[in-house]
């Protein structure tokens, strides 16, 4: 949606309340241009005039709409309250990764998680969110709507219990952060800062939100009949896929691999990993209920599928990793629940409770194998980002075909709604990888190359990238 430009200035005899606040801001600058030396004291005044002139905007604005109702209060109250909770995971990204990666590099991954959700707003909030909410202009398959978006508030949001343009926005672009942030992980330790900022911003501006518009802005799969409730492959793969692209292109860290076989490279802080891991579960309960786009009774539901699930997954990862291993392995417990998480996004909405558990304890065993599977085939995860979300969200995509409600092949619905799933499974990693592997070229091309010298990889990307160290006062190890 188009921002509508501000209409021609007034004369004097304009009535205030169709002065916009740009409109305000314009006329200031023009006076404050002819002033003279002793007029200029007067600036100090301008945020307190500039303040005034747009809270009266809105009071104007405020007069043309119906009496606020319970619904619309309640609907926008809660995506916001989720929104937030969808924002607050990027510190739970930031803590996981931090955790499961080196000391030396804690500095760039923390700062990477800072970034990209700036790059992520920024970028969604100039063309991301018209591309993928905006008019068709290939059927299906394209959809724009010029730069930014329309904020106004309609007298039909409200007596509807719409949700507001603005609430909106912030929730998806949370979403399009969470895309970006899951790249970060798997190419951690390597990948020169530069480099990520760039394929940050192109992939929420553009990768995401052109795939994302396939199915969640009534596209070709939508049409189809292919679900996805919050976004185990709309989000989770295909930032998954992305990440998964970059790592090839990048190569393992140096020492991951000797004569061919994988070796462990510890995190240097599991605790801050579990709490990052934590941080997620609770942060989920907004990116799933919260894709309830309303507060209404599923939303309760949503939530109980949701944690059913990561607990399953926790439960699985735990004890299957003790069986091949002979012990049990943190890190797999944490990527465990993070797996259940995963796996019940796409489907919270339309499994039974109890498929839920089942969902997100098979995802708990999925991601220890496709740990040693990445490993087995020179792909460096360092925080096994791919397979919690890329293969977890392949297979919570896939669950909903099998275990939903009267649709799925298990309860009775056949096989139709599990065909649509993986045709929407494909369409996503062949439309993620083609896309993700553009843009990756172009940042090649304008950095100059993806990876950091051997010489700052050994050294620790923190002091090559940023010039600190996360822990000065303690004595860095080899």
């Amino acid at each position: 949606m188009t921002l509508a430009m501000p209409r021609p200035r007034g004369t004097a005899a304009q009535r205030l309340a169709e002065k916009s606040l740009l409109n305000g801001a314009s006329q200031l600058l023009a006076g404050v241009a002819k002033a003279s030396s002793t007029r200029l004291a007067w600036l100090a005044c301008a945020p307190l005039a500039l303040l005034g002139l747009g809270v009266f905007n809105l009071a104007a604005r405020a007069e043309d709409l119906p009496e606020l109702n319970a619904a619309f209060l309640a609907n926008n109250l809660w995506l916001l309250v989720a929104a937030v909770l969808v924002i607050f995971m990027n510190a739970g990204f930031a803590m996981v990764e931090a955790g499961m990666c080196r000391q030396k590099n804690a500095v760039n991954i923390l700062a990477k998680n800072l970034i990209v959700f700036c790059l992520a707003v920024s970028g969604y909030w100039l063309i991301g969110y018209s591309v993928m909410y905006g008019n068709p202009v290939l059927a299906g398959w394209f959809y724009f709507e010029g730069l930014f978006f329309d904020p106004t508030v309609t007298a039909e949001m409200v007596s509807e219990g719409g949700l507001v343009p603005t609430v909106d926005f912030l929730f998806q672009a949370a979403f399009a952060g969470t895309a970006a942030t899951i790249v970060s992980g798997l190419v951690a330790e390597r990948i020169k800062f530069g480099a990520f900022v760039i394929f940050a911003l192109l992939l929420t501006a553009f990768v995401y939100p052109w795939l994302g518009s396939w199915k969640w802005n009534g596209g070709w799969l939508d049409s189809l009949g292919f679900l996805d409730f919050a976004g185990s492959t709309l989000v989770h793969s295909v930032g998954a896929w992305a990440g998964l692209v970059g790592a090839a292109l990048l190569g393992a860290r140096k020492g991951k691999f000797v004569d061919g076989q994988p070796a462990a490279v510890p995190g240097h802080n599991m605790a801050i990993a579990t709490l990052g891991c934590l941080i997620l579960w609770i942060g989920w309960y907004g990116f799933n209920p919260g894709s309830e786009l309303a507060m209404s009774e599923n939303v309760p539901y949503i939530a109980v599928t949701t944690t059913l699930a990561a607990a399953g997954g926790g439960i699985a990862a735990t004890v299957y990793s003790q069986i091949i291993s002979g012990k049990p392995d943190l890190t797999m417990t944490i990527n465990g629940i993070l797996a259940g998480l995963v796996s019940i996004t796409a489907g919270c909405d339309v499994l039974p409770m109890w498929c839920a558990w089942v969902a997100g304890f098979i995802a708990g065993i999925l991601v220890v194998i496709s740990v040693g599977m990445l490993d087995s085939i020179g792909i460096d995860d360092p925080v096994g980002a791919f397979s919690v979300h890329g293969t977890c969200g392949i297979w919570g995509t896939l669950a909903v075909g099998i275990f939903g409600k009267d649709i799925g092949l298990l309860m009775g619905g056949g096989f139709n709604q599990l065909g649509f799933q993986i045709v929407g499974v494909v369409a996503y990693a062949i439309g993620a990888v083609v896309l993700s592997y553009i843009a990756w070229m172009i940042v090649s091309t304008i950095e100059g190359g993806l990876r950091v010298s051997d010489e700052e990889e050994m050294s620790g990307l923190d002091i090559g990238e940023h010039g600190m160290e996360a822990y000065p006062d303690f004595a860095s190890k080899a």
